[in-house]
């Protein structure tokens, strides 16, 4: 795997506790963009070349996690969660607590197991607000000398080849496609005669209601966004084609519309730009459109007066869960095609 794919997949940065993904994002864009820098609210802008054009690419760099809520007087720690996810993932993960000088504390979520609940508690689905945290010491007193209320809480890092083309990580969602946008920076870094001024931004606290996508817009005023994300792919069992029928190793995904309409409805010129794009290029490529779930996408596009805005996403499989599963060649293929529509909007 990439070190750079693998420390972005590794690193932790829950939404609003971004400051540890948000120093490689800046170390790796720094090689490649004319000027790096970190706006107040916490997103990260590489910018590179001139011209009139302005041509933003949006990729948010938070992950879902959960953040110290109360540590018991014996010594358990209970959270809340910081993003959208299934409580039913949680019981028996290892979990990281980060503190303040930036140690990773290892624990166990807890809860009752089922040989000690009543018939009614073992029908019934496990909130996460009745788990716990178990870092193995036995008072409030002995925890809170370790980490203190309102720590960020990542799952286990991990990240990997599973096989051949197929690979796995925490914070696939969205680190990959951090990955992607530095990877087009690169290429477009190396575009002889390139005439726009094109602006990264790996944006903060998108799980949380798309906040960091609204400031850095505002503030960029592109002519042109394309925001690279993930989507859930359908090739899994208990997952039907009319409900998703996005593929690993088939390509990037070309978003349509999202979250039905509530999220980012893209317009028909951004649509056609980038399939013509995609087939004028030999860039293979799947087409998304999306029942629930939206992308950063949804608020760029209504900024200001409007930004003209297209989507690519990420075909992976088991989002917001400690691991998913991707495919290098789809994340290639997004690369690909970001680079050869940011040449064609800037001309």
């Amino acid at each position: 795997m990439d070190n750079l794919l693998e420390s972005l997949l590794l690193s932790d940065g829950v939404s609003g506790y971004e400051e540890n993904i948000a120093k490689i994002i800046t170390n790796h864009l720094s090689k490649v963009c004319n000027s790096v820098t970190t706006d107040s609210f916490g997103n990260v802008i590489g910018k590179f070349g001139n011209g009139n054009k302005k041509i933003m690419i949006a990729a948010h760099m938070d992950e879902i996690g959960m953040v110290v809520k109360h540590v018991s007087e014996k010594g358990y720690i209970y959270f809340i969660k910081v993003g959208g996810f299934n409580d039913s993932i949680l019981p028996g993960k290892i979990v990281k607590i980060i503190n303040k000088e930036g140690k990773q504390i290892t624990g166990v979520i807890g809860t009752k197991p089922p040989h000690l609940m009543t018939y009614e508690e073992v029908n019934q689905p496990i909130k996460h607000t009745n788990m716990f945290i178990d870092i193995g010491l036995s008072s409030q007193k002995a925890v809170l000398e370790t980490i203190e209320i309102g720590d960020q809480i990542i799952f286990e890092p991990n990240a990997g080849i599973l096989n051949g083309d197929f690979y796995y990580g925490k914070a696939a969602d969205n680190r990959i496609s951090c990955y992607a946008m530095i990877k087009v920076m690169e290429k477009i870094s190396k575009i002889n005669g390139f005439n726009a001024q094109v602006f990264a931004c790996a944006t903060a606290q998108e799980e949380v209601g798309l906040k960091g996508a609204k400031t850095s817009s505002f503030s960029i005023n592109p002519d042109f966004a394309l925001i690279i994300d993930i989507a859930a792919a359908g090739d899994t069992p208990g997952i039907e084609e009319k409900v998703s029928s996005l593929k690993l190793g088939e390509g990037v995904a070309i978003t349509i519309i999202e979250a039905s309409g509530r999220g980012t409805i893209v317009s028909q010129k951004a649509r056609q730009l980038i399939i013509e794009t995609a087939i004028d290029n030999k860039i293979q490529y799947q087409i998304d459109v999306i029942e629930g779930g939206m992308t950063d996408g949804a608020i760029i596009y209504t900024n200001r007066e409007g930004i003209l805005t297209g989507i690519l996403s990420i075909p992976s499989r088991y989002i917001h869960a400690p691991t998913s599963v991707f495919n290098i060649k789809d994340i290639n293929s997004a690369v690909d095609l970001a680079v050869k529509t940011i040449e064609k909007v800037a001309k």
